[in-house]
């Protein structure tokens, strides 16, 4: 289907898909869904599930390089659409169960464990009223969107076919506007809103110079027709062109127009002015929800916050050491002020010599990677700057590659402003932990892995995935990085961050820490601008929880090493250790420290 006409329509074609689906199964050999997965194993569960799962889910199909649904948008805001998940969900949760789990081989009793705790989590997660939230400052659709359309993102742009699905989408958003506006009043009515400073910050989203515009051609979305491919005949380049055109000016600027002037007349002025999610009906639930959500563990958001107390003080007092190696005359406040402001720190005149910078440190740890990683991703990487419509608001990040190959693994870099582009923020820090070895090796890895079932080889678990790209970091010496003091200070700055997260995030919504506080907090103890400080405040207020994602898996991965070394001694490889954590892709923690005990035993 490539319109959404009616909401309604939807899901409607969602259930239509899945009844093909299981009409399919039956004709290969089983009476019903039950009966299929009984002569085909868990690999036919599985690869059941990802059939239906890649249609209802269109946007992260065509991410993971699977181009069947690329004209297709789901209207995701819709009650619809929650009950065929919650059903979904439901059944698969059934089939799986149904199996002796103590008489699969041990690989498939690990896709056992993660896929009842995957489908567990989201049956939970759908019980909850974020659904009248539908959107932030940081992520939904209007953002997404900008990325897939450009032409320089997930959505492929290589045949007409491909120009022609990109059309489908866009009428598709045109509904989810409607959709997400008539949540976002529902969310008024039951005081489920957004805090007030993060609305400020989405209205010029909405109304970015490159989003509502009078000429199409100035359009971010008008880039695929500024760079179609030589083989195309004329006439297509002709109706594809006025298709675009048509599109951008009747239904992509007048949705952005639409959303911008409801957050702005009529949103705001209902908008919440708490900071933490406790403050809205159902929010304390909602954050128990997400701490579980992106840790992966049972561990309190009062555990977390100690925790986090306990990390700032011991990163603080290596903070101090390294200070006083500098031969820095004055306390840490101001050492963190000297960084953050001397000049010598600020030696760019260009965004490509920025990036040039971080060229050099990927070909310095070049040479030490092969001495950890017996196995490297074949995905080719790229380092870029982000995109001008969302630099204001992103960070740096990493921008996964298709699995084929097709399309690189990429780094961007926000760069505003050059000259301002500070080298004591972590730079080398910074690559490890988005690019190579951090996000880069564990996707791409996870990826190729053509043996692994796709729900594992598409998965992700913040609490490892993130906290695997944070131990990465911990990997800058042995890599040939952090020789330079302020580099090293960058570096720990950086793990600090990620410490105070525990404590801001925990603090904001369950401890009515306010954002100012937060704020304060965060730049007492590291070398942060309150611009930035306030950047990654209002994250936390926006996106609950995801932010313990990667101290929590830090600690447990780095647990896990110093566990093994003592327990193996001189039969412990560094390089085995990585290549077996990153064997099997993401998976909960726990499901991991099993695995990984495993592997130790047989060593």
């Amino acid at each position: 289907m490539k319109k959404f006409a009616l909401a309604g329509l939807v899901a409607a074609a969602l259930t239509t898909a899945c009844n093909q689906t299981k009409t399919t199964e039956t004709a290969a050999g089983g009476t019903s869904g039950t009966a299929a997965d009984s002569t085909k194993g868990l690999p036919g569960l599985f690869s059941s599930y990802w059939e239906k799962q890649s249609r209802l889910d269109p946007m992260s199909a065509t991410a993971q390089g699977d181009n069947r649904y690329n004209d297709r948008l789901p209207n995701d805001g819709t009650r619809a659409y929650r009950d065929t998940l919650t059903a979904f969900y439901q059944d698969y949760l059934g089939r799986l169960e149904k199996f002796d789990r103590t008489s699969l081989s041990d690989n498939d009793k690990i896709s056992y464990d993660i896929f009842q705790y995957e489908m567990k989590q989201r049956l939970a997660g759908l019980k909850l009223n974020t659904w009248m939230m539908p959107a932030n400052q940081f992520w939904g659709l209007p953002l997404t969107l900008g990325q897939y359309g450009s032409g320089e993102g997930n959505q492929p742009f290589k045949t007409v076919k491909d120009y022609d699905n990109w059309l489908g989408r866009v009428r598709g958003f045109t509904v989810w506007t409607d959709t997400a506006i008539a949540n976002f009043r529902r969310g008024v009515k039951a005081g489920v809103v957004l805090p007030k400073t993060l609305v400020v910050k989405m209205i010029p989203q909405m109304r970015g110079k490159d989003i509502v515009v009078t000429d199409p051609a100035k359009s971010l979305f008008y880039g695929p027709i500024t760079r179609f491919p030589k083989d195309f005949s004329d006439a297509d380049k002709t109706r594809l062109a006025d298709a675009y055109k048509k599109a951008i000016l009747t239904e992509l600027v007048p949705s952005y127009q639409k959303m911008g002037d409801f957050l702005e007349k009529e949103y705001l002025p209902k908008a919440r002015t708490t900071s933490g999610i406790a403050a809205i009906p159902g929010g304390p639930e909602m954050y128990s929800y997400y701490v579980a959500y992106w840790t992966t563990t049972t561990k309190t958001p009062a555990e977390i916050y100690k925790t986090g107390l306990a990390e700032v003080a011991r990163i603080r007092g290596e903070m101090e050491r390294v200070k006083n190696e500098t031969g820095f005359k004055g306390d840490l406040k101001a050492f963190f002020e000297y960084l953050k402001t001397d000049k010598k720190f600020m030696p760019y005149k260009s965004p490509r010599e920025v990036l040039d910078a971080f060229r050099k440190i990927q070909a310095t740890i070049d040479p030490n990677l092969k001495k950890m990683f017996g196995r490297t991703p074949k995905t080719p990487f790229e380092i870029r700057e982000t995109e001008k419509f969302r630099e204001a608001s992103a960070s740096a990040e990493y921008n996964q590659g298709s699995p084929d190959g097709s399309r690189p693994g990429i780094f961007y870099v926000p760069i505003p402003d050059a000259a301002k582009f500070n080298t004591t923020s972590g730079m080398e820090s910074l690559f490890l932990h988005e690019a190579i070895p951090g996000h880069h090796y564990q996707i791409s890895l996870q990826q190729e892995d053509k043996d692994l079932p796709k729900f594992r080889r598409f998965a992700w678990y913040g609490a490892m995935g993130e906290g695997w790209a944070l131990y990465t970091e911990s990997l800058g010496k042995e890599l040939g990085l952090y020789t330079d003091p302020y580099q090293y200070m960058g570096a720990l700055g950086d793990e600090i961050h990620r410490a105070i997260r525990l404590v801001v995030d925990t603090g904001l919504h369950t401890r009515n820490m306010t954002r100012e506080e937060a704020i304060a907090y965060m730049m007492a103890n590291e070398a942060m601008s309150k611009d930035g400080a306030t950047a990654e405040i209002e994250r936390y207020m926006a996106i609950p929880g995801q932010a313990l994602s990667y101290k929590i898996g830090a600690l447990k991965i780095q647990e896990l090493r110093a566990k093994y070394q003592k327990q193996l001694g001189s039969k412990f490889s560094l390089s085995n250790f990585h290549d077996e954590l990153l064997k099997d892709g993401v998976m909960p923690l726990a499901v991991l420290e099993t695995k990984m005990d495993a592997w130790a035993a047989k060593q």
